[in-house]
C-alpha cells in the first residue's frame, strides 16, 4: 500500500511540475511594455514565415550531403538462397546427366566508387552557393517581415497617440461643456454656448470609439504579423525623444546594389547558372568508376553440407562510359543554358535600374512627409496658443463660444494630422532603409 502511495505522490508532483513548465514556456513567449526592437526580434524568431525559411535550410543542407555522399564508396551485401526442385538435364554420350546441385547459395560484397562523374561534381562545386542562396531567401523574408512588423507597430503607435489627444480633447470639452452650462445657468449666455459643447463633446467620444476600434484591429494585425500568440496581451512602449531623434536619414547617400539582398541573390543564381554551364560542358567527358566484388559460392544437394565449403571468386574493374554520339543534344543543351546565362545578365540591369527607381521613389516621399512632419508639428504649437489665447478671451467676455469650438477643432485637427504625418514619415523612412539595403539581419 505504501508503495502505491508513493507512485501516486510522484506521479502528482511530475504533473504538477509539467503543468508549471507549460505555464512558465507559455508567459516567456509574451512580452510586457514591447519596444520596436522587441517586437522586431520576436517576430523573426516567431513568424512561421520565417521558421519555414529556416527549415527551408536544413532541407537544402540535408539534400547537399545526399548529393555528396555519392563521392564516397558505395559498399553493398547481397545474399541469395535458390532450392532447385528440377535440375536441368542433359544428354552426353549416351547419358543424362544434371547440371548443378539441388541447393545453391551465394553471398556478395561489391564496392563502387566514382572517380569522374558530372552529377557529383556539380554538387561538390556549388554546395557552398546553394546554402548562400538559401541563406539569402531566409535574410529576404526578415527584412520583408522585419520591415512590415515595424510598419504595423508605428501604426498602433499613431492610433495609441490619436486616443491620448482625443482624451485630452475630451476632458477640455467637458470642461467647456460645464462653464458653458454655468454661463447659462446664471445668465450670462444662452443656450446655443453649452449645446455647441455638447455637440464638439458627442463628437470627440464617437471619435474615440472609431480610434479605439481601430487600435484593435491593428494590434491583431501586428501580432499576426509578429507570430504572437492570439489570446496573449501585447502592450507597446516606446521613447518620444530618442523616436524624434531616429527620424532622420542621410538625404545624399546613394544606393548601393550590392548592399540589396535582392541583388546578392541574383548574383548567386548567376553563379549556379554559370555551374549549370560548365556541367552541360562536361556531358562530353566520360564517367570513370572502379568496381569490384567479393563473392562466396556454395553448392550442395544436402541443406546440411551446403555451407561447408565455399567457392569463393574476385575481381577489381575500371569502368569507363564514353558518349559518343546523342543526335546533338549536348550541344543544345550548352547553347540553352548560354542564352539562360545571357538572360541573367539582363536580369541584372533590370534589377539595378529597379533599386535605383525604387529609392528615389523612397526618397522622395521621405523628403515630402519629412516637410510635411515638420509643418504640421509647428501648426500643433500654434493652435495650442491659439486655443488658450480665445479660451481666456471667450472667460473674458470678449470672444464667443463659436470661436472656442472653432479653435479646439483646429486643434484637434492639428494634432490628428501630426500624428498622420508621423506615421508616414516614420514608414517612408524604413522604405528608405529598405531600398538602401540598410535594413540587414
Amino acid at each position: 500500500m505504501a508503495y502505491y502511495l508513493r507512485r501516486t505522490w510522484v506521479l502528482c508532483v511530475v504533473l504538477i511540475s509539467g503543468i508549471g513548465s507549460i505555464s512558465a514556456q507559455t508567459n516567456d513567449s509574451l512580452l510586457s511594455n514591447a519596444s520596436l526592437e522587441q517586437c522586431v526580434q520576436y517576430a523573426l524568431m516567431h513568424q512561421p514565415v520565417i521558421q519555414q525559411s529556416l527549415i527551408d535550410e536544413s532541407i537544402t543542407e540535408t539534400i547537399i550531403k545526399d548529393k555528396l555522399s555519392d563521392w564516397y564508396p558505395q559498399l553493398n551485401f547481397a545474399y541469395l538462397f535458390q532450392h532447385n526442385f528440377q535440375l536441368q538435364k542433359v544428354v552426353f554420350q549416351g547419358n543424362t546427366i544434371k547440371l548443378g546441385t539441388d541447393n545453391t547459395s551465394a553471398m556478395q560484397v561489391t564496392l563502387h566508387q566514382n572517380l569522374f562523374n558530372r552529377d557529383v561534381l556539380l554538387a561538390s562545386k556549388t554546395k557552398d552557393d546553394v546554402r548562400t542562396q538559401v541563406k539569402q531567401v531566409t535574410t529576404g523574408t526578415k527584412i520583408e517581415i522585419a520591415a512590415a512588423t515595424a510598419k504595423a507597430f508605428y501604426d498602433v503607435l499613431t492610433t495609441l497617440q490619436q486616443i491620448k489627444a482625443t482624451d485630452e480633447d475630451i476632458v477640455r470639452l467637458e470642461r467647456s461643456l460645464k462653464d458653458a452650462y454655468s454661463r447659462y445657468t446664471v445668465g450670462i449666455a444662452d443656450k446655443t454656448d453649452y449645446k455647441r459643447a455638447t455637440i464638439a463633446l458627442n463628437n470627440a467620444n464617437a471619435l474615440r470609439k472609431s480610434n479605439n476600434a481601430a487600435l484593435e484591429a491593428k494590434m491583431e494585425y501586428l501580432k499576426s504579423l509578429m507570430g504572437y500568440p492570439v489570446s496573449g496581451d501585447l502592450t507597446i512602449t516606446y521613447d518620444s525623444l530618442k523616436m524624434e531623434n531616429e527620424l532622420f536619414v542621410d538625404t545624399v547617400a546613394k544606393a548601393a546594389y550590392s548592399n540589396r539582398v535582392e541583388y546578392q541573390l541574383l548574383a548567386t543564381k548567376r553563379k549556379l547558372q554559370e555551374a549549370n554551364l560548365r556541367y552541360n560542358k562536361w556531358s562530353y567527358l566520360p564517367d570513370v568508376s572502379l568496381n569490384g566484388a567479393y563473392n562466396l559460392n556454395f553448392q550442395d544437394n544436402s541443406f546440411s553440407k551446403l555451407y561447408g565449403q565455399a567457392f569463393p571468386n574476385s575481381y577489381a574493374g575500371l569502368n569507363i562510359s564514353v558518349p559518343i554520339f546523342q543526335g546533338g543534344k549536348r550541344k543544345y543543351n550548352i547553347r540553352q543554358q548560354e542564352w539562360e546565362l545571357k538572360r541573367m545578365d539582363w536580369d541584372m540591369v533590370k534589377l539595378q535600374q529597379n533599386i535605383s527607381t525604387e529609392y528615389a521613389q523612397a526618397m522622395a516621399l521621405y523628403k515630402s512627409n519629412l516637410a510635411a512632419f515638420v509643418a504640421l508639428k509647428e501648426n500643433v504649437e500654434l493652435a495650442k496658443e491659439v486655443y488658450d489665447v480665445i479660451e481666456l478671451q471667450y472667460k473674458s467676455g470678449v470672444k464667443t463660444y463659436l470661436e472656442v469650438v472653432a479653435a479646439e477643432t483646429d486643434l484637434r485637427t492639428a494634432k490628428i494630422n501630426y500624428y498622420d504625418a508621423l506615421n508616414r514619415l516614420l514608414s517612408s523612412k524604413i522604405d528608405v532603409q529598405k531600398a538602401m539595403g540598410a535594413l540587414i539581419f
